[in-house]
């Protein structure tokens, strides 16, 4: 029996777009096909929701194969529909259809930050006993698993980032990534002279100028002595986002030294931008990779941790499992989508799709070579210059995407940046505990 669910969820982190098919949510009649042995084929169709929108032809063709699959082997004509809205409504829509009767069989959500919620809510099925479980790489698996050690999803996306920087541009003009304030502000100084733009600004979709604050509240919590139980303190309504003023030092320094038009120009025009070398670093993780390259296959870019402070030692960089698949625990197409998460991980064509994907390795089947800008990132966790990424709420995180969207237009100051960000995380609390 499953638990009862709990109140509507707060914040989800997710983006994505329609794929195909139709029809109900259930396996339904026959039709006019038959297999080899002379049987009627069924008809059946998978919902999804992925949180991924500018990955539609990777996906796409993973999930033709397994139609292809379902049909060769079950003799099940399979409808796959797949829904992907803009990130920045995509938390609200799902959550509508997971409190009526319309819910995705399959939907991806934030490993860090959205399956505490999910589980609570009792909305994610137990796949602890499916076989991927089995191949996930030990230092994968704590991320999609709940409290209560059930793994509750297929991680898609691990990432290791801090900010991208255009290789030949620092190479030409001398420079190396920098690893305090001071440093980067020579750096930009250096690319002002040579009339180069230092940071692409990219701020139309809420959740880009977002990124500013798990690098910050991660760096804070592994140097700061006083930081470490920040997030805790949260949680308990005992902590204050005034604690992190400091913050606008580096939100400050890069807003200055940026494109024009940020809050007209969403992620994938940065892409393109950034691709086109109109400025030397985008504040961005390494999962716009497909799309960087798309614009420019030549371009020689790498990840590099953002310095926050003159502490040399808190330039990290965030590892983090993102978007990862769950099951909804009451689907009505139990068996089919259990397939579809284990061929995830497939033993041949999981390669195929995580490596079109540009994504870490994240299983034991996964034997893709990794890309450049990953062993970046890599060099750095080598060297011990790297947290987890914090568990902030979803909430939080929204609020201050547009907060900051805000701010960046004149129309709040930093105090009040920080009284929604404690705001956010105290109505948080209320709802969830």
């Amino acid at each position: 029996m499953m638990k009862k669910k709990g109140s509507v969820l707060v914040g989800l982190v997710l983006s994505l777009a329609l794929l195909a098919g139709c029809g109900s949510n259930a396996q339904t009649g026959t039709n006019d096909g038959s297999a080899a042995g002379g049987e009627k084929a069924t008809s059946a169709t998978l919902k999804m929701f992925i949180a991924q929108p500018r990955f539609k032809e990777q996906y796409d063709a993973h999930i033709e194969k397994f139609k292809a699959k379902v049909k060769a082997e079950k003799n099940i004509d399979l409808t796959v529909q797949v829904e992907m809205p803009n990130q920045d409504n995509a938390a609200q829509i799902l959550k509508t259809r997971l409190a009526s009767n319309d819910a995705p069989d399959l939907f991806v959500i934030h490993a860090i930050n959205d399956i505490p919620q999910y589980s609570k809510a009792g909305y994610l099925a137990d796949l602890s006993d499916q076989p991927f479980a089995g191949k996930l790489l030990d230092s994968v698996k704590p991320a999609v698993t709940n409290s209560e050690g059930q793994v509750v999803a297929v991680p898609l996306e691990s990432l290791s980032w801090g900010y991208l920087y255009n290789k030949q541009i620092f190479e030409e003009n001398g420079l190396t990534p920098p690893a305090t304030l001071s440093e980067m502000e020579a750096v930009i100084a250096k690319l002002n002279e040579q009339n180069i733009t230092p940071f692409i600004l990219s701020y139309k979709e809420a959740w880009v100028p977002q990124l500013f604050l798990p690098l910050t509240v991660g760096a804070a919590i592994q140097t700061e002595d006083g930081m470490k139980d920040f997030v805790e303190r949260m949680n308990e309504d005992k902590g204050s986002f005034s604690e992190m003023k400091s913050m606008f030092d580096i939100i400050d320094l890069v807003n200055s030294n940026g494109t024009d038009r940020a809050l007209e120009v969403g992620p994938d025009d940065g892409a393109a931008a950034f691709a086109q070398g109109k400025a030397a670093m985008w504040l961005q993780g390494p999962w716009y990779a497909d799309t960087i390259l798309k614009s420019n296959p030549d371009i020689d870019f790498g990840v590099a941790a953002l310095p926050v402070s003159e502490n040399p030692d808190a330039s990290l960089i965030n590892l983090s499992v993102s978007s990862s698949m769950a099951m909804y625990a009451d689907t009505k197409n139990k068996e089919l989508s259990l397939e579809f998460l284990n061929f995830l991980l497939d033993d041949q064509e999981s390669n195929v799709l995580y490596e079109a994907l540009k994504f870490n390795p994240i299983a034991t089947v996964h034997t893709f070579k990794s890309y450049p800008w990953v062993d970046d990132a890599t060099a750095y966790v080598q060297e011990g210059k790297s947290y987890q990424d914090p568990r902030i709420p979803q909430a939080v995180k929204d609020e201050v995407g547009k907060a900051l969207q805000s701010y960046v237009a004149g129309q709040m100051d930093q105090d009040a940046v920080l009284k929604a960000l404690d705001k956010a995380w105290k109505d948080y609390n209320k709802v969830n505990k």
